[in-house]
């Protein structure tokens, strides 16, 4: 399976982990009908409560960087960037199939 996924951690400013969280979820919202987009993932952290995860696939790296260019995910980005205290962990993937996942043409 060809494919690019990202697992990362996003920390928000105090008191601000719930409104990044909505920013995120409105971020897989706008990513709906990109058929490149496979799953994008928001949880919270139960241990770290400004902590936002976030998983992503996608048919390939080309795609993810395409999507950090649409205009209703600019704006999300622009909206939430004040509320972003520090970027946490970030791991690539390279995803090998699974439930949900499609397989690679």
């Amino acid at each position: 399976m060809a494919g690019y996924g990202l697992c990362g951690k996003i920390v928000a400013t105090t008191g601000n982990g719930d409104a990044l969280a909505g920013y995120l979820l409105d971020a897989a919202l706008a990513l709906e009908d990109v058929g490149d987009c496979q799953l994008y993932a928001v949880s919270r952290d139960p241990a770290e409560p400004e902590a936002v995860w976030v998983v992503e696939f996608w048919d390939s790296a080309e795609a993810h960087r395409a999507s950090l260019e649409l205009s209703a995910v600019q704006e999300l980005i622009s909206r939430a960037r004040p509320l972003i205290a520090s970027m946490g962990e970030r791991f690539e993937l390279q995803p090998v199939g699974g439930k949900g996942l499609r397989p690679s043409s």
